[in-house]
């Protein structure tokens, strides 16, 4: 019969991105693609789209969704299963891992009238145990990189067919997707994939080739789309195709299974694709890998040597970045709360488990397979509700950071905590379609959220909840605004980045990428001097941060860094206790130690009330010395409040637009400031009880995304300071009101007011 060759496309676009660029991505790559396709109805693709885009589609482009039934329908189309909003897999729950895949799965077959019989495994992070879950949830076959298929020992000659792998008694089948491919496709002449074809027809005439790789490649990635349609490569490759038709059998990856046994059995280790393995390492050792790989770039014994190389482990990124860790200690309690609620649902009856009105499920299902048909259904109950709003929060973009923006993209985590917040909201009963079950009380919980060793401190109520990390210098590092459904500390501070070097070397000479390229070999500027802006933070970029400063510190000190710390409170432990005063909720953090020298008691103590948006902050500072004053500040960081827009501002007592959220601010003798952002509906204010200076600066990364390096508005720092001197007894006290006030917000939503949001950088 000859070779094979399967021709797979992932196609996504994240939860939380701007519709902008959804549709950006639909005409330059989704449609024009599909449109040259139609001309070779002999040769079939096997697609996945992941279903934070298929939703998308089926609103905005309903056009494009039915052109794809009828490719499907002449099976010119085999559609892909997988996550609904394309999780990595290993980082979910096993129960949400099965459900994700079953209620896709439902909904693909629904829509397209066709079984989903394989599926994409989200960046190709890959554990052995996935197995039984992919099984579990019906799939039969999945594709991941042959570098997976490399790292078990299997020999280059051994990667062109699929393998069965097992766990725990199940069995699904695994084909190896090719990494020359990858390279190949779409940037050299396409005569090369003939010629490597014919390379491989003469070694392995039964040979099954997978190109599987993101379909943003043929016009979304930059330069791609003259390459491919103006520049007719992509025809010319069809063309190239279409011509080898006699002895290239081209097939989806369904028809390959059905038609060829498996090549043999594998285990396969934990791994991704060679780039994301990079990724996950330390920075240093980022580094020493590349290195060690220019070093050995033209030693002929390095595709040997490539053999035994592994880079990192994809868990490690919640290491690397412990904002992520953050995220998956939030993402975890809320699908363990669910969890604990459906299973109250369940009770075990006649010796099998039953539902309590006596209908029974099948234990394969497993919790978390609830079919999500239609997810825009306004008639989903609220276990319903909170589990779609936790698996569109579990969509994998913002959870890792490499090539792409990821994590450094605010939108993203801002989408993720969205939803997390949406899904907690739900069980709760709060919000304006909901009845409202939440008492109306104010309350604390306790507990290790963040899976550091340290149990972290919660105070609630039905409009906000505050965590708080005492071992970390009893900061404030999440705050839920439940009534907009948003994390006004969803930060990211600024560390060094493997790529940081590249921008170093490269900056002076001002060089750019040319023509079509991988995303992995550009280097382009979205802005002009980003080698000046590199800075790294010390700490965390969280609120209710203690620093003591020497007397003469100034604003411009702290923008760049080099401000001088002569206290020991940042990020060292504080005593915690909880407290109520009637329907008040308190935590009181306490710490005894050294400022500039002497040594200074802290205690500072946060209360919530019932119904409020409003933190109540005490602070009391014990055994200053009475020698001279010590200069503190308490700093506060706001994300998610954007940048460059004029809709979104500081005010003060004497200005009313006092510039936008990326300005300096350099207040002296103030009582409050404030930060509005109107498409949020949210006015943020700190007032103070006692007079005194407030600085304000923005906190911007470097970071690269596919588009090139660019500066990103991550959060603004908001630090009202005093010089404080000691009263008789050796004390200082002061309040601070943190107002955190959704009522434009409130008073829009009858209208559905919902404008797209301001892109900024």
């Amino acid at each position: 019969m000859g070779i094979r060759f399967v021709f797979a496309l992932h196609n996504h676009q994240p939860v939380g991105n701007f519709d902008g660029v959804f549709e950006s991505a639909y005409q330059d790559s989704y449609a024009p693609f599909l449109e040259l396709l139609e001309g070779y109805p002999e040769i079939p693709i096997s697609l996945h789209t992941s279903g934070c885009l298929m939703e998308w589609l089926v609103e905005h482009k309903p056009e494009y969704v039915e052109r794809l039934k009828r490719f499907v329908a002449r099976g010119q189309i085999e559609i892909m299963g997988g996550g609904f909003y394309e999780p990595i897999l290993p980082m979910i729950p096993p129960e949400d891992r099965v459900g994700q895949i079953r209620s896709y799965t439902e909904y693909l077959e629904k829509l397209f009238k066709t079984r989903v019989r394989g599926m994409w495994v989200p960046e190709r992070v890959w554990e052995q145990n996935l197995v039984s879950d992919i099984a579990a949830a019906g799939i039969e076959y999945t594709v991941l990189d042959d570098y997976h298929f490399k790292q078990a020992g299997l020999e280059e000659d051994r990667l062109f067919g699929y393998y069965l792998s097992e766990d725990n008694g199940r069995l699904i089948r695994i084909f190896p997707g090719s990494e020359r491919m990858r390279y190949l496709v779409p940037f050299r002449n396409p005569e090369e994939t003939i010629a490597y074809f014919g390379e491989m027809a003469g070694r392995n005439p039964d040979a099954v080739i997978v190109f599987a790789d993101d379909g943003e490649k043929f016009g979304s990635w930059p330069e791609t789309h003259k390459h491919c349609y103006d520049d007719g490569w992509l025809r010319r490759f069809l063309d190239a195709l279409r011509q080898a038709h006699s002895w290239v059998k081209f097939c989806t990856f369904a028809q390959a299974f059905d038609e060829t046994p498996p090549a043999g059995k594998i285990y396969l280790p934990d791994c991704s694709y060679r780039e994301m393995t990079e990724w996950a390492l330390p920075v240093p050792k980022v580094t020493a890998y590349q290195h060690l790989m220019h070093d050995l770039e033209h030693d002929h014994r390095l595709p040997e040597i490539k053999r035994f190389l592994r880079g990192g482990y994809w868990r490690n990124f919640k290491i690397k970045y412990p904002e992520i860790q953050e995220m998956y200690g939030r993402m975890l309690q809320i699908s363990r709360r669910l969890q604990e609620i459906e299973d109250g649902e369940w009770r075990m009856e006649d010796g099998g488990r039953k539902k309590q009105d006596g209908a029974s499920r099948s234990k394969d299902r497993g919790r978390g397979a609830l079919a999500i048909l239609d997810p825009r259904s306004s008639d989903l109950n609220p276990q319903a509700c909170a589990r779609q709003e936790l698996y569109r929060a579990q969509c994998n973009c913002p959870w890792w950071h490499g090539a792409f923006g990821g994590l450094y993209l605010p939108h993203l985590r801002n989408a993720a905590y969205h939803h997390l917040i949406l899904a907690e909201n739900a069980l709760l009963g709060i919000g304006p379609d909901a009845p409202s079950k939440a008492r109306s009380s104010a309350e604390s919980d306790e507990d290790d959220w963040d899976l550091d060793g340290h149990k972290e401190v919660c105070l609630h109520n039905d409009r906000l909840a505050a965590f708080f990390k005492p071992d970390r210098g009893g900061c404030l590092y999440e705050l839920d605004l439940r009534v907009i459904a948003h994390n006004l500390l969803a930060t990211l501070s600024r560390r060094p980045e493997a790529y940081h070097e590249t921008i170093r070397r490269h900056a002076e000479g001002g060089q750019h990428g040319q023509g079509a390229q991988s995303i992995h070999d550009r280097v382009v500027f979205k802005q002009a001097g980003l080698e000046r802006l590199l800075q790294y933070d010390p700490y965390p970029r969280k609120s209710l941060i203690d620093h003591f400063y020497e007397p003469a510190q100034t604003l411009e000190d702290l923008t760049v860094l080099k401000e001088t710390e002569l206290g020991d409170f940042v990020t060292n432990p504080y005593e915690c206790t909880l407290s109520k005063k009637g329907s008040m909720i308190r935590a009181t953090f306490r710490r005894a130690g050294q400022a500039a020298g002497a040594p200074v008691r802290i205690q500072k103590t946060v209360s919530l009330t019932p119904g409020a948006d409003t933190l109540d902050i005490s602070y009391q500072l014990e055994n200053l010395p009475k020698d001279r004053p010590l200069h503190f500040a308490v700093e506060f960081n706001f994300a998610g409040m954007a940048a460059g827009a004029d809709d979104r501002y500081f005010y003060h007592d004497a200005q009313a637009r006092a510039g936008q959220l990326q300005s300096l601010q350099n207040l002296t003798k103030a009582d409050r400031i404030g930060l509005v952002d109107e498409w949020l509906g949210l006015d943020v204010s700190l007032v103070l009880s006692k007079p005194g200076g407030i600085w304000a600066y923005p906190i911007q990364t470097v970071s690269q995304s596919e588009g090139g390096f660019e500066l990103v508005h991550q959060s603004t720092a908001v630090l009202p300071h005093w010089h404080v001197e000691a009263d008789a007894n050796g004390c200082w006290e002061a309040n601070i009101q943190l107002n955190l006030d959704v009522s434009r917000a409130e008073n829009r939503r009858t209208g559905s007011f919902n404008p797209e949001p301001t892109a900024t950088a």
